[in-house]
């Protein structure tokens, strides 16, 4: 099942390459949405694939290169939009 998943992620995650690595990560697993960082140094990201693609692209944001820039992970998870084409970043 296909859903949508918004996450904003806070600690030092601005600044070290995170977006650019969500973004090869998120074409690694085919999964289409954005990331941007926002005002006050947290970064959005929102993404729609399969439920359980979802959580593997999660898994390897959370435990690859940016792992120790992360802090805390706010997850909201609802019904997929599908207008997004593909995963860009936004600015």
């Amino acid at each position: 099942m296909i859903k949508r998943v918004h996450v904003f992620y806070s600690g030092r995650v601005q600044g070290v390459g995170f977006r650019v690595t969500a973004e090869e990560v998120a074409r690694n697993f085919n999964v289409v949405g954005w990331v941007k960082n926002l005002r006050g140094g947290r970064v959005e990201l929102v993404g729609e694939a399969e439920e359980t693609v979802l959580h593997q692209f999660l898994e390897a944001i959370r435990t690859g290169p940016m792992k120790n820039f992360i802090v805390k992970a706010e997850l909201n998870w609802s019904n997929p939009t599908n207008i997004f084409d593909d995963f860009e970043i936004r600015y």
